[in-house]
């Protein structure tokens, strides 16, 4: 049987999934129910300074998106960081790790971008036994109009600023969360690193308005007639996340930095993609909201299953083997030449194919045959752009073939040797180097 636990820059966790800092690790009874049904890993809800706790309004904090089967495929929130007593939540952590040495126990901290600040905190937490910290430079909202989260975050010299005083006045691990409402992550994720960040995690939530209420003509969630943006999450931003997560993967001048990946994780395979792009562990908040704790176990079964299936042994096996496939376009091999293919067992002769290449591609796919309705790829216009796959709502009747030869559409012999745009002859720049 597959072993998942993990060692993620010295903190010890019997599986990779962790619950991410937000509501559901907000106080001990909840993370020990976590603990109980399986989690790893907790980062508890962000603490702020000592003194009055911040204020969160008394109203609907969270807006969603659903899909047509009413699932929900994107999240989100107006919620602050922890509205509870700081005495209270150090008291709280130092307990639950006590009683669960073995799960990772992370402190999430938010304070003024100020040294004394951190310093007074980061010794408090460092009593409470945890095995590390985030540093939460990633919440769009609420705080960061006071200075923090994302406006921490948004500053790579602050990032690098505040890493070095976490590094020099704890003895923990420092994780550096960054937030994803900026052009380069790679430019946060360097910063981390110089500060001596021991590790970065990825993504926070993004600036959002889900919907505007048509009869108050306000945002949602909505205030007493007012709303505000908010943190988007859950399925809808993982392929944001994971593109973030591949950039410092592959990034030279990251490469190696530790990552844990976060961003609409809600199943076993989403846990495996984000790790088999680089992430040492996986935080998972929305689909806990949505689904209860105890989706952990089929998280847990499902990858330690894939695991056996493939052959892997540990985690480490596959983390990272598909940083070396993700390229920039550039250096895509433009020989490689595809055709769609229709099972017609399984067509069940909806159209849609038809309709999406007709109407928005190539008109490469007919409805009618002598007289019947059938639906077939005409080679000679079909540029293999797979939107017919896509949105065919039968899985596995179109799928893609690659073909050698001569290709239809252009009745060009089709050369089987890699060539991509940095040589192509309609590259100006290419051929500026050539003439050069």
């Amino acid at each position: 049987m597959a072993d998942i636990s993990t060692n993620f820059v010295g903190i010890q966790s019997p599986n990779p999934f962790w619950l991410a800092s937000a509501p559901p690790t907000d106080k001990a009874y909840n993370v020990e129910r976590a603990f109980d049904e399986g989690w790893g890993g907790v980062v508890w809800k962000t603490l702020g300074e000592a003194g009055p706790p911040v204020v969160n309004v008394n109203g609907p904090r969270y807006g969603a998106i659903h899909g047509s089967d009413r699932r929900l495929l994107g999240f989100n929130n107006i919620e602050l960081i922890t509205d509870r007593d700081l005495d209270v939540n150090l008291k709280e952590i130092y307990e639950v790790k006590k009683r669960w040495p073995d799960r990772a126990m992370i402190v999430s901290l938010m304070v003024p971008c100020e040294e004394q600040c951190w310093k007074a905190i980061l010794e408090r937490v460092d009593d409470t036994g945890a095995d590390g910290i985030e540093l939460n430079f990633g919440c769009p909202h609420g705080m960061s109009e006071r200075g923090m989260g994302s406006a921490v975050g948004q500053v790579p010299e602050y990032i690098e600023m505040v890493a070095s005083w976490c590094k020099q006045y704890s003895r923990l691990p420092v994780i550096v969360k960054l937030t994803p409402n900026i052009t380069d992550i790679r430019y946060p994720a360097r910063a981390a690193k110089k500060g001596g960040a021991d590790a970065v995690s990825l993504i926070n939530t993004i600036n959002s308005i889900v919907a505007v209420d048509l009869d108050n003509f306000a945002p949602v969630p909505t205030i007493d007639g007012k709303g505000s943006h908010g943190g988007y999450c859950g399925p809808a931003v993982k392929p944001i996340a994971m593109n973030m997560v591949a950039e410092i993967a592959r990034d030279p001048e990251t490469k190696g930095l530790p990552i844990s990946g976060i961003g609409g994780i809600e199943t076993w395979r989403d846990a495996a993609e984000f790790i088999s792009l680089g992430c040492g562990s996986v935080q998972v908040c929305t689909a806990a909201m949505t689904y209860g704790f105890k989706i952990v176990r089929e998280m847990i079964e499902g990858l330690s299953d894939w695991m056996d299936d493939k052959g892997y042994q540990s985690i480490g096996e596959f983390q990272g083997m598909a940083v070396p496939n993700v390229s920039d376009w550039q250096h895509l091999n433009l020989n490689y030449v595809t055709k769609a293919r229709i099972d017609q067992d399984s067509c069940i002769k909806c159209g849609r194919c038809h309709i999406a290449c007709e109407d928005t591609s190539h008109q490469a796919i007919t409805n009618m045959v002598n007289g019947e309705r059938v639906f077939e790829v005409i080679d000679e216009e079909c540029v293999g752009c797979n939107l017919c796959v896509n949105v065919c709502p039968v899985e596995n009747c179109i799928t893609m073939e690659q073909i050698s030869g001569v290709d239809p559409r252009t009745k060009e012999p089709i050369d089987p040797d890699y060539a991509n745009w940095t040589t192509h002859p309609n590259n100006p720049m290419a051929a500026k180097d050539a003439a050069e």
